[in-house]
């Protein structure tokens, strides 16, 4: 062989793989073995299957992805560009509100060679962006290159019931997408996390303000969140509702409508009916909206800039006058039943009755119907309950989730998907309190009270423990009751 042909194979073996120019060298493709809870029958979990997805490599180590990539995670194996050496990962931090996650690899050869890629600034609307990942299952990455379309808040799906500044482009973004980056000048200028069913040929990514809060937010090794205001802000554009507020018709200024619980730090700044004048600055209009870096957005945005516990400087309209305020923001998790849930549910065996925690999951698990199944309560209890005072913002709805058959409850005359508000005499809002009011009854039976129809029904104490017992084995069940981790 020609020694100068015999040196360059020699080379490309051993330095081939560092050689690559372009960010692709960064962007890894991303298997999740997962398993997800059974939300009826809260002690089972479906079989254990793989899910695909992208990430990338950023400063300190790490790789960037969804949230929905790694969620429910029992092992996750990533594979860098070209190169067919699996290498397992970990969550390090995970955000289900902003759907991002951090991994730590195990081996620390995986960095090898990969430069991070930097975070840039939020794009222009017509600019051009190039994404990249690997949609579809396949080894190959993918490059898709697209226009940025529009600049707005949307809700993110992963969560359901959050909205955060997104990026839509015309650029492909299909499932094996999601994670990876949107790069414009060589930053990441987003990350591909959905699309749209009902919109053709777009798909939407998280921007870099978003990013950078996640990350931030991490930086104490602890991930917070996004704080909330805890206010229903409404348009204000009919001229005699503001004229009654003694308010100008100049097109400024939107009225907060309500203030929910938990948010005594905004119980004290802000009244109902008064006017959101201006945000950090930016004046709001009557439709809620403020200009953000030359687009048209909801003002909400300016409250996710910020970290939980720090405040933001607003202007209110108050009795014919404005007023400058510091209002403090948290995250708030009172509402965080009718998001989607990340956690393996809490669940109580008494006598057959299975209960559980209320949960968007829960009523999603009924089938894709499952709106016709549901009682006017339960909507209520799971999207308003946590909005009218500081107690029922910490009280978690209990359901019974199914009945289980046994003999000591056969004529048990209440149906599933009944919430229970009151056992032994003890009134009911956690899982905790359901485990204590058993745990502490020396009578004969166990009484229920139950939201709908103030309905009251009775097990024989003896006799459901009894039952217990036998629907373990029956059933496989590994323990009568799992609250919060607790088993």
């Amino acid at each position: 062989m020609n020694i100068r042909l015999f040196v360059a194979c020699i080379s490309l073996l051993l330095f081939g793989r560092f050689a690559i120019a372009g960010p692709e060298q960064s962007v890894v493709q991303i298997i999740n073995y997962t398993q997800r809870p059974n939300w009826i029958e809260p002690w089972r979990f479906s079989n254990v299957s793989g899910g695909l997805g992208s990430g990338f490599v950023i400063e300190g180590q790490r790789v960037m992805t969804n949230a929905h990539v790694v969620s429910w995670s029992k092992q996750i194996i990533l594979h860098r560009y070209q190169d067919p050496k699996p290498y397992r990962a970990r969550i390090e931090f995970i955000g289900h509100d902003c759907d991002l996650a951090v991994l730590k690899v195990d081996d620390p050869r995986f960095f090898e060679g990969i430069e991070p890629l930097p975070i840039g600034d939020l794009p222009s609307v017509r600019s051009s962006v190039l994404t990249y990942g690997y949609p579809a299952g396949g080894r190959q990455i993918s490059y898709t290159r697209g226009v940025i379309s529009r600049i707005e808040a949307q809700r993110y799906a992963h969560i359901a019931n959050r909205s955060f500044l997104a990026v839509q482009t015309d650029a492909a973004i299909n499932p094996g997408n999601s994670g990876g980056p949107a790069i414009q000048d060589g930053k990441v200028v987003g990350v591909s996390f959905q699309g749209n069913p009902s919109l053709e040929n777009a798909g939407f990514f998280i921007p870099p303000e978003i990013i950078r809060h996640f990350l931030n937010d991490i930086g104490d090794g602890h991930y917070d969140g996004f704080p909330d205001t805890g206010i229903a802000l409404v348009p204000l554009i009919n001229p005699a509702f503001r004229k009654s507020l003694k308010l100008p018709d100049n097109g400024i200024g939107a009225r907060i409508d309500s203030i929910y619980q938990p948010h005594p730090e905004t119980h004290a700044r802000l009244e109902k009916n008064d006017v959101l004048l201006a945000v950090e600055g930016y004046s709001v209009g009557s439709d809620c909206m403020i200009q953000f870096q030359g687009n048209r957005v909801h003002c909400g945005v300016l409250f996710d800039q910020v970290q939980n516990g720090e405040s933001v400087a607003i202007t209110i309209w108050r009795a014919g006058e404005s007023l400058d305020v510091e209002l403090p923001v948290y995250v708030n998790q009172a509402d965080h039943i009718s998001g989607n849930q990340y956690t393996a549910p809490p669940y109580l065996i008494i006598g057959g009755l299975v209960f559980t925690e209320l949960s968007s999951n829960y009523l999603g698990s009924l089938g894709r119907n499952w709106r016709e199944h549901t009682s006017a309560e339960n909507f209520y209890e799971l999207l308003y309950r946590s909005k009218q005072t500081s107690l029922l913002a910490s009280a978690k709805p209990i359901v019974l989730s199914k009945i289980l058959k046994h003999s000591s409850n056969i004529d048990f005359n209440v149906n599933a998907r009944s919430i229970v508000t009151e056992v032994n005499g003890s009134t009911i809002q956690s899982m905790q309190d359901l485990k204590d009011a058993v745990e502490a009854n020396t009578g004969n039976y166990h009484r229920f009270r139950f939201l709908s129809g103030n309905k009251e029904e009775a097990l024989e104490r003896t006799a459901a423990a009894l039952a217990n017992r036998e629907l373990l084995e029956q059933y496989n069940i590994p323990a009568t009751y799992r609250i919060r981790g607790v088993q």
